[in-house]
């Protein structure tokens, strides 16, 4: 028997970006309406009080602990969850345009992608601030 072998092909890369993209739109969309809903119903009748200022919980501040209130089905976690999903999203298209271009041998197509998700990291981790 003839072993078949997967040509990584333009239309082949295009078609998982994609995909990537797609499933990582949605599920952060799913997320963040499950999110939502928990949210509002729990806490959908209670009144506003906008003259007290409430910061963010610290709980919501850093990645363990969105994941720790998603986990625990907390509404605002999985709010959050779903948006570092969405933040996740192009994130991982890069990495995978990283692998993809590798496999096809395009070296420099590699190299200006590795820089572009060395910037997008460079940004994340620092928030901006140098």
């Amino acid at each position: 028997m003839a072993e078949r072998t997967r040509e990584w092909t333009d239309q082949s890369v295009e078609e998982w970006i994609g995909n990537l993209l797609r499933v990582g739109v949605t599920l952060a969309a799913s997320v963040v309406l499950l999110g939502a809903s928990v949210y509002l119903i729990r806490h959908g009748r209670a009144a506003p009080q906008y003259h007290i200022f409430k910061g963010e919980p610290t709980d919501l501040r850093t990645v363990s602990g969105i994941v720790e209130d998603a986990l625990a089905f907390r509404g605002r976690g999985l709010i959050q969850l779903g948006l570092l999903i969405l933040i996740a999203t192009p994130v991982a298209r890069v990495a995978f345009s990283v692998v993809a271009f590798a496999l096809e041998g395009d070296r420099l197509y590699v190299v200006i992608t590795l820089i572009v998700f060395a910037v997008l990291m460079f940004s994340l981790v620092t928030g901006g601030r140098l």
